[in-house]
């Protein structure tokens, strides 16, 4: 019995959201959608935690569905990488859920459609196939795009179009990539396809990989694909912004860490991949620098901050990948808590712009704190988790003789703070006597940044899980031979 349930685990992050979202949509009371949608948010959460017990020693947990033996039928595989990933997707999906509630953003179809949401997330950490992460890809879209809008004005409704729009095309190259990988090789299991690639004819395959990089570059937002998100993501409230500004580009980054190693491994330094973290770094903290708004800010460094992803997946080292998937998890913490205290200023002062606020860390002094500890993590100061993710990337960099890039991720880092401090000095510093956040606005975005404290404190920790995560990738001989029963 014990033993059934342990085979079944990797599956249910993906039941326990979906079912959920099925239950939401019957309409109960608004007190029972709170508890039902915080039950399944915890429940997912439990589920990720005990995977992560269970692939921390390198570990690899497939399933096929309806007994089909792989490469054929539907395959989910818990790893290291994918186990890390549904555990931070459930933290930020109930952290963001605490704050939306709290906030009184909340209504049966934002319960639904937040697990639903969820569940295409995880889905897509957890699919053993191109296919389905395909699939996943378009129950995210759906999803997403219905809270980008719901309670929105005819205005957002128009922008968040664009978002669409950019979303269809990139699942247009996604598809045509998908169907040229199954015309060179007959499958598209990953773990198959990772024995197959090698053979199949290489100007399909070289075709195929530049069509998926560019879909899912276009999703992870980075250079030249990035400039649909600042718009996307000033539209929602402040907990859906935080779970969109965690979560969906790092699905894009996700994707390219998975496929571009396993099925289309590198060997090397990418040029083409390190000249595109470069810009988006650049280009992204450059835009942050001319925004003035605190969202806006925010908006522009998730895109900067997805170049240094980029950097540790371009440098083809199992130490740059390591520190990649160590970046994404830190990233993902300290952007949704920052966009967390942008959605508590949102909230009680009911703007974020610059020149309209100031004065906040006389009467919201701990919301300063927080802010100030996240920023300071985002920029990497030690001793917050920043510091170290940082650290990690720029020493894989001077390794392998990548030393361009390793002064535009130093650079933008100062660029990062300057812009931390520019709305620290006037949203928090500068005169006014604005009113006071209430704590339950406040004690989401506070627990977001004990963790980037104690990550800091204890780095080696996710350091080793990041290691196991990159040594799956970089060494797929276990992962392939454990899918396919070798």
């Amino acid at each position: 019995m014990i033993a059934s349930l342990i085979a079944a685990l990797p599956a249910l992050p993906i039941i326990v959201p979906l079912l959920t979202a099925i239950l939401l949509i019957a309409g109960p009371s608004r007190r029972a959608q709170r508890t039902l949608g915080l039950a399944g948010s915890l429940a997912t959460l439990a589920a990720s935690i005990t995977l992560v017990l269970l692939t921390r020693g390198g570990q690899v947990m497939p399933i096929q569905a309806g007994g089909w033996a792989a490469p054929y039928g539907i395959t989910l595989v818990a790893d290291m990488l994918g186990a890390l990933m549904v555990l931070i997707a459930a933290l930020i999906g109930l952290v963001g859920l605490v704050f939306t509630i709290a906030a009184g953003r909340d209504d049966r179809f934002v319960h639904a459609g937040w697990q639903f949401l969820l569940t295409g997330i995880n889905w897509a950490f957890l699919t053993g196939d191109l296919f389905n992460l395909y699939v996943a890809y378009e129950v995210m879209l759906i999803s997403s795009y219905f809270l980008l809008t719901h309670g929105t004005t005819q205005r957002q409704a128009r922008e968040a179009f664009g978002y669409v729009a950019i979303n269809l095309v990139a699942s247009m190259f996604f598809l045509f990539g998908v169907a040229l990988v199954y015309s060179a090789t007959g499958t598209l299991n990953m773990a198959h396809l990772a024995e197959r690639v090698p053979l199949a004819p290489a100007g399909t395959v070289r075709a195929a990989s530049m069509m998926l990089l560019v879909a899912f570059g276009t999703k992870a937002a980075i250079f030249p694909f990035y400039f649909w998100l600042p718009h996307a993501y000033a539209i929602p409230p402040g907990g859906v912004a935080a779970f969109f500004g965690g979560m969906l580009t790092k699905v894009g980054v996700y994707s390219l860490f998975r496929v571009f190693t396993i099925i289309f491994p590198s060997g090397g330094p990418d040029p083409l991949l390190l000249w595109s973290a470069s810009a988006t770094m650049l280009f992204g903290v450059l835009g942050a620098l001319a925004q003035d708004s605190v969202r806006r800010i925010l908006s522009f460094h998730i895109i900067s901050q997805v170049g240094y992803m980029i950097m540790g997946l371009a440098l083809a080292s199992q130490l740059g990948i390591a520190g990649g998937i160590f970046y994404v998890l830190h990233h993902i913490v300290v952007k949704s808590g920052l966009l967390l205290v942008g959605g508590a200023i949102e909230e009680t002062q009911r703007t974020d712009r610059l020149d309209r606020l100031g004065g906040l860390a006389r009467t919201n002094g701990v919301l300063a704190l927080v802010f100030v500890v996240c920023a300071l993590s985002l920029a990497g100061v030690p001793p917050f988790s920043g510091f170290f993710a940082k650290l990690l990337l720029i020493r894989a960099g001077l390794e392998v003789g990548q030393y361009g890039v390793v002064a535009v991720s130093i650079i933008v880092s100062v660029l990062t703070l300057m812009s931390m401090l520019k709305i620290y000095t006037t949203v928090f510093w500068g005169p006014g006597e604005p009113r006071r956040a209430p704590a339950r606005l406040v004690v989401p975005a506070a627990a977001l940044a004990l963790i980037t404290i104690a990550v800091g404190l204890r780095a080696q920790v996710l350091y080793s899980l990041t290691s196991t995560a990159a040594a799956h990738l970089t060494q797929p001989a276990r992962y392939v031979g454990t899918v396919l029963k070798k």
